[in-house]
Order: C-alpha cells, then sequence, then structure tokens
C-alpha cells in the first residue's frame, strides 16, 4: 500500500520510517511524503494517483489540509484514495467541515501509531 503523508512538518518523515519501520522493511507499506497541499496534487498529478491512502495535516500555510481534501474528493475519483485528515486541534469545526468535503476519518496529534496501524491493517484486508 502506497501511502501519501501531507505535512509542513518535515520531522513527521522521520517519525513515520521509525514507527513503521518493519511494515516498511517487508514492503507492506511505502510511505511519499509531501510537505505542502501544492507538493500533494503535484505528486498526484505526476504519479497517476497511486496514492491508496492520503494522510493530511489540516493546518498548513499556502493550501490548507481541507482545501486539499476538496481538491482530491473532486478530481480524483477513480479509484477515489482513502483520506484521513490529521490536526492537533480536534474541534467540532475541523472535523464538520472535514466530514462534509468528504474526510474517511480524522486522527488528532500527536498520532497514535498504534491505532493507525490497526486502522491500516482493516484497509489492507
Amino acid at each position: 500500500m502506497k501511502v501519501l503523508v501531507v505535512d509542513d512538518e518535515q520531522d513527521v518523515q522521520l517519525l513515520f520510517e521509525q514507527r513503521f519501520r518493519k511494515e516498511i522493511r517487508n514492503g507492506e507499506i511505502a510511505f511519499v511524503f509531501a510537505f505542502s497541499g501544492e507538493d500533494a496534487l503535484k505528486y498526484l498529478n505526476a504519479n497517476q494517483q497511486e496514492a491508496v491512502l492520503i494522510l493530511s495535516d489540516i493546518n498548513m500555510p499556502g493550501m490548507s489540509g481541507l482545501e486539499l481534501l476538496e481538491n482530491i474528493k473532486t478530481t480524483y475519483f477513480k479509484p477515489p484514495p482513502i483520506v484521513m485528515m490529521v490536526t492537533a486541534y480536534g474541534d467540532d469545526e475541523n472535523y464538520n467541515t472535514a466530514k462534509r468535503l468528504g474526510a474517511d476519518d480524522f486522527l488528532t496529534k500527536p498520532v497514535d501509531f498504534t491505532a493507525l496501524k490497526a486502522k491500516l491493517k482493516t484497509i489492507l484486508s
């Protein structure tokens, strides 16, 4: 499974690579990282939408995660990627907006990697 992680904080890459070391080594999962919404769209356009799952931060400079979500859900639908929104703020407004725009799930920071791995196993099966 290819997962696109979108977050303006670049240290997220090292964190995911450490927490999913075994799964990456076993070829169960591959991560691609984009550090802005704009970079995520460039990646999706250049790679035939190969990401099965997108984990996107909501609060980013430039294009927000919600704007990215809306773009993904209205542009990429063959097959539609699963989009999980990630935010440090668990407020109802962001949650409701993300759900209205088509978010498949909603995670809060700091990410609970045990719960995330369980969700990914469900998607893989």
